[in-house]
């Protein structure tokens, strides 16, 4: 191996696949080589390697030779890195622009049209879905908080709760001026400044309990649940949900709800 390990996985983290990663540390250590001579270095298929020198060259971490054979430059590493951040950053860029064009187009309207139709068969016991990883959890608590119309209770630690106003208090407020209900439980002292901005969006309580943690879970209007299956200190990428959307299962969670909040004692 030309490099350690560490280096492998770094250049995996940032995008590159293996025969990527082989071949752009291969070149390194020659400077300028032939895609054969490349392929014998780094131990992959000839036939491959010709498509992924091309792909590290769009990514900028190759120049391309206009030679016979033709022969591949390698870029400094920090130019390199530098030049495939620029490259991400204009990918995506372009990509959300297309993707707000889609939006306001016919063709969301036509897929919308399709969903709203295709909802209407599914037996409400089939809404329900398993999440793994706090990103995917916050994008399902995202999409259902803007689905509220009446009502949002939330059983959480501090901590979770101060992630949500983080990530959702200017939506809260917003939607909570609109007459939208949003109650939250947790189970330990709360900072004071935290207390007084989620105090802005909703009704925070405080119960006592001898257990040092609590679940998490948020309802919304009755209808949707979103359940934690691990503890929040666990590692976001283990981090594991369910999400129910049945009036049943709502309704068993709300009277859970309640039954604390009747007992909690208000932080402000």
């Amino acid at each position: 191996m030309i490099v350690s390990e560490k280096v492998m996985d770094a250049l995996k983290a940032i995008g590159l696949n293996l025969y990527e990663r082989k071949l752009w540390v291969a070149l390194l250590s020659r400077g300028v080589a032939s895609a054969g001579e490349l392929a014998e270095l780094a131990k992959i298929p000839r036939s491959r390697a010709y498509d992924v020198l091309e792909s590290l060259a769009e990514k900028g971490f190759v120049i391309i030779q206009n030679s016979k054979p033709i022969k591949y430059v390698a870029v400094e590493p920090r130019e390199a890195l530098e030049r495939a951040k620029k490259k991400v950053l204009e990918n995506a860029k372009e990509m959300a622009s297309k993707i707000d064009e889609l939006k306001s187009s016919d063709v969301t309207k036509e897929l919308e049209r399709l969903y709203k139709e295709g909802m209407k068969v599914v037996e409400p016991g089939e809404l329900t879905g398993a999440l793994k990883g706090r990103h995917i959890l916050h994008q399902q608590l995202e999409s259902l908080l803007k689905r509220a119309k009446k009502h949002i209770s939330i059983l959480a630690p501090p901590e979770i709760l101060k992630e949500i106003h983080d990530a959702y208090g200017h939506f809260l407020r917003k939607i909570s001026s609109k007459g939208v209900k949003i109650r939250m439980i947790t189970h330990k002292p709360v900072d004071p400044e935290l207390a007084e901005n989620l105090g802005k969006i909703g009704e925070l309580r405080k119960f006592s309990t001898e257990k040092p943690k609590i679940g998490r879970f948020f309802l919304v209007d009755g209808k949707h649940v979103l359940v934690s299956l691990t503890d929040h200190e666990i590692h976001p990428l283990q981090d594991t949900a369910i999400w129910v959307s049945s009036e049943y299962a709502a309704g068993i969670f709300e009277h859970m709800f309640n039954s604390l909040w009747e007992k909690a004692e208000k932080v402000l």
